[in-house]
């Protein structure tokens, strides 16, 4: 137990920290829409209906959106694209290791390598495709939390319902998507900026401590 603990300990802390930050999201979150409803003249809702209400949903999934599709676009731009001296970019020259085609005859290459054809095509793609589904399965969710949070504010303060089509094009649902992507986007910026020049000891994200600022150190 103690050696799969070790093994996966990355994972399990931050499984860790996002269940607790979770928590903490849907404790807070329920008492504020309590109190948002309460000032619009509704009463209060239970901890159930509060997980299922487009409050709940558009806070959450807007926020899982922006982060897959960082991801997604991460790692796909990493192929094609280069900076000098971060740890987070390939060499400038030359293949590495990731840009060779898979050996089916490798010991213990995973079964699609082995399987060849379709699995083996979507194999070596399925990260990035992955990770855009996660983001189309988030972008779906944020948007029905959006426009069901919006219907209950009109309903609340005597305004027509609004139709799902035209709330596509509103500024409220764009806004809240935008919000989030420009800080991912900054984030990876950061990440990738920030790696050339200074270093965590110990860090597979970070260079060695003694390689110079305008060297990858892959």
């Amino acid at each position: 137990m103690k050696k799969k603990i070790y093994q996966n300990s990355l994972s399990i802390v931050f499984v860790a920290l996002f269940v607790m930050a979770l928590i903490g999201q849907i404790f807070f979150g329920f008492i504020e829409y309590n109190k948002e409803l309460n000032e619009n003249g509704a009463s209060s809702i239970k901890m159930m209906h509060y997980l299922q209400s487009g409050h709940f949903l558009q806070a959450t999934f807007e926020n899982w959106e922006s982060e897959f599709l960082q991801m997604a676009l991460f790692v796909w731009l990493t192929i094609f694209l280069k900076q000098k001296g971060s740890s987070e970019s390939k060499s400038l020259e030359g293949k590495e290791e990731v840009d060779q085609q898979p050996n089916p005859n490798k010991k213990h290459a995973p079964w699609p390598v082995k399987k060849g054809g379709l699995w083996l095509a979507f194999y070596k793609h399925s990260l990035t495709i992955s990770l855009l589904i996660l983001f189309i399965f988030s972008f779906i969710i944020h948007f029905y939390g959006s426009l069901t949070d919006q219907n209950v504010y009109n309903s609340l303060n005597g305004k027509p319902l609004q139709n799902w089509k035209l709330y596509f094009l509103d500024s409220r649902f764009w806004f809240e998507s935008f919000q989030n992507w420009q800080s991912e986007f900054l984030s990876v910026f950061a990440i990738v900026g920030l790696s050339i020049y200074l270093r965590q000891i110990g860090s597979p994200q970070s260079k060695p401590v003694d390689t110079p600022n305008n060297e990858n150190g892959n």
